[in-house]
């Protein structure tokens, strides 16, 4: 087993049943949870987030909520270093952090840092291109061997997609594209991470729920929040705050920017969009171990697999 502290992640989309879970997670368990979501940081803004109530949050805190005024910007560094002072705070108490949330960009900061490679450009591209229809891609390896010998020693002569894509990032940033990685590879957190993935065998229920959380939000007062918050904050709608689902919706609805008739399916198709691009990370990018989180057992199964992960 590894020596590395242990750490929990559950992402899944919004209405997927996150929280529920892993606020039983946390009764069963030693586990401190870290809240991953870009909306729920803002104070005030509490119905159109989905932010557990008051009574939940004593019983079971959550750090990075209600953090910052909804007047400020949170980022995605920001959210890296606060959450892994946070994690080593909760391992100095011999318990296990449990990140929990569907913001799926402050995953993929915290697991593998911010550094980036290079965008693509199609005028290098173009070269390389000329350079191996006149040569041939084992004459592109050489040529990559020459200023990034560790990238080329992994690479096949006739790999034309990855010898084009390392070559052009040397040329771009006169920087090999191995020294790229490393960089990116020291940023790698020192945990034994578990993922965890809730992900709906059929979007049809998800949207239903989505359907019905938005009703209920609208129910519980979001439109008197958002006037609240107009109130008592200097906000715009070019503002992070703002520009979460479901405020932006009610006011451009309350400055006459929309029609009321229509603020509801608004809101809800936004919602269904936010869901379907948490579905795509999740998928494509983060790839976290996938529970039906519309199967009755599903409960159940993470509590097995996380008994299992710390034991």
């Amino acid at each position: 087993m590894s020596a590395q502290a242990p750490a929990i992640l559950l992402m899944g989309p919004t209405a997927s049943g996150k929280t529920a879970i892993a606020i039983e997670l946390a009764r069963r368990f030693p586990l401190e949870l870290i809240s991953v979501d870009s909306a729920q940081v803002f104070r005030d803004m509490n119905v159109g987030t989905a932010k557990p109530d008051a009574a939940t949050l004593r019983a079971c805190p959550h750090h990075l909520i209600d953090i910052i005024s909804p007047e400020e910007a949170y980022s995605a560094a920001q959210f890296r270093a606060d959450a892994l002072r946070l994690m080593s705070n909760i391992g100095a108490r011999g318990r296990t952090p449990l990140l929990v949330g569907g913001t799926m960009l402050y995953y993929k900061a915290l697991l593998e840092g911010l550094a980036e490679l290079p965008s693509a450009s199609p005028e290098t591209r173009a070269e390389i291109d000329a350079i191996a229809a006149a040569h041939g891609w084992p004459h592109v390896h050489a040529l990559l061997a020459e200023v990034d010998p560790v990238t080329a020693a992994r690479l096949s002569p006739n790999d034309a997609q990855r010898l084009q894509r390392a070559l052009e990032i040397y040329r771009v940033s006169q920087r090999p594209m191995s020294a790229w990685l490393a960089e990116t590879e020291a940023q790698r957190p020192p945990y034994r991470f578990l993922s965890l993935g809730l992900a709906p065998s059929d979007r049809s229920v998800l949207h239903r729920r989505i359907e019905q959380r938005f009703d209920a939000m609208l129910a519980n007062g979001l439109e008197d929040e958002v006037s609240s918050l107009r109130q008592r904050y200097r906000l715009n709608l070019n503002l992070p705050s703002m520009r979460c689902v479901g405020y932006r919706q009610v006011w451009e609805t309350q400055d006459g920017l929309a029609p009321r008739t229509d603020m509801r399916d608004r809101g809800i198709y936004a919602t269904r969009q936010l869901a379907k691009r948490q579905l795509t990370w999740m998928n494509n990018t983060l790839q976290p171990e996938r529970f039906d989180c519309l199967d009755a057992s599903v409960d159940e199964r993470i509590m097995q697999r996380v008994d299992a992960f710390l034991a």
